[in-house]
This record gives structure tokens, sequence and C-alpha cells, in this order.
């Protein structure tokens, strides 16, 4: 049978915030405003146009 986890220690915690705030927010926020561009490009190799909106 699998034994329960041990509950998390304060610095498990720490280590995890730090990698989320200063690595996955900084990889997420690119990767969002490099897909939006990416769409934006693309809808303008498709169409010819700007979108509007």
């Amino acid at each position: 049978m699998e034994e329960p986890h041990a509950p998390s220690t304060r610095q498990e915690e720490f280590r995890t915030f730090l990698f989320l705030a200063i690595v996955m927010a900084p990889v997420l926020a690119v990767a969002v405003v490099g897909g939006y561009g990416f769409l934006v490009w693309m809808y303008q190799v498709v169409t010819g146009q700007l979108p509007t909106g």
C-alpha cells in the first residue's frame, strides 16, 4: 500500500513559489504574447489585411 505524502514544508512551498514566480510566469507571458502575435501574423498572411476590433 502507498504511504500518504508528508505535509509540505515551508521551504518546499517557498521554493515552489520562487519557481512559479521567476520561471513559469515569464515563460507563460512570453508564450501568450508570442501566440497572439503569431495568430495576428497568420491572419494577415491569409487575408492580407489587419484585423479590426
